[in-house]
């Protein structure tokens, strides 16, 4: 049988205080937790991914840095995972300080001991850390799909400049009905991204 991993990048009380994300809360919420249901009900493990910084600002990107501008702080509830979220105490929980899940995290060790076949990925912003986490996953040979209908991002412009950029080439955008029969389908699931790709060919994106 086929092993997948859900991977939900941050999903924080933060990034949901304003538009177009906040009036979009509910139906992502919603979608996450009807796929995190379908992998707990197979045995198939989630990750959950949460953006943190030091309150001084210390260990946050150059730009938040020059800007002091202040979100996801440490100790703060908008640092937190959303409550609504279906997350288990025995869940692993990683916290970065970049864009990508795979920057200075334990995310390839726990990726290592997990050897899921297939890769999912949802969450916000989709032409940030969807994007950067995506590609850093392309880049250590997964086979990933990510879960469309729970990704987001605050600019739909660049959402659907991602979403192409990285679909059929990088990644697979599945609706949560194609995952559930991904995870439920043993090495179809699997078999099914390789198809999909077919149509174009993984070939080696343009940077």
């Amino acid at each position: 049988m086929s092993r997948s991993a859900f991977l939900v990048i941050d999903m924080l009380n933060d990034f949901f205080l304003e538009e177009p994300l906040s009036s979009r809360r509910s139906g992502l919420v919603s979608a996450i937790n009807d796929v995190v249901r379908i992998f707990r009900q197979n045995g198939q493990p989630i990750i959950w991914v949460r953006q943190e910084f030091k309150p001084d600002l210390s260990d946050a990107f150059l730009a938040m840095r020059k800007e002091d501008t202040r979100i996801t702080i440490a100790g703060t509830e908008g640092a937190q995972i959303l409550p609504e979220l279906d997350v288990e105490r025995a869940d692993c929980v990683i916290v970065k300080h970049r864009y990508s899940a795979f920057f200075r995290t334990t995310l390839d060790d726990v990726l290592s001991t997990m050897k899921p076949d297939v890769l999912v990925v949802g969450g916000v912003n989709t032409h940030a850390c969807v994007r950067a986490t995506v590609i850093d996953a392309y880049q250590r040979d997964y086979e990933i799909a990510v879960a469309s209908e729970c990704t987001a991002s605050y600019d739909d412009e660049h959402h659907e400049i991602t979403r192409r950029y990285l679909d059929k080439k990088i990644a697979r955008f599945l609706s949560n009905a194609e995952i559930h029969e991904m995870v439920g389908a043993d090495t179809r699931g699997q078999d099914a991204i390789r198809r999909g790709r077919a149509t174009t060919g993984r070939s080696t994106p343009d940077r």
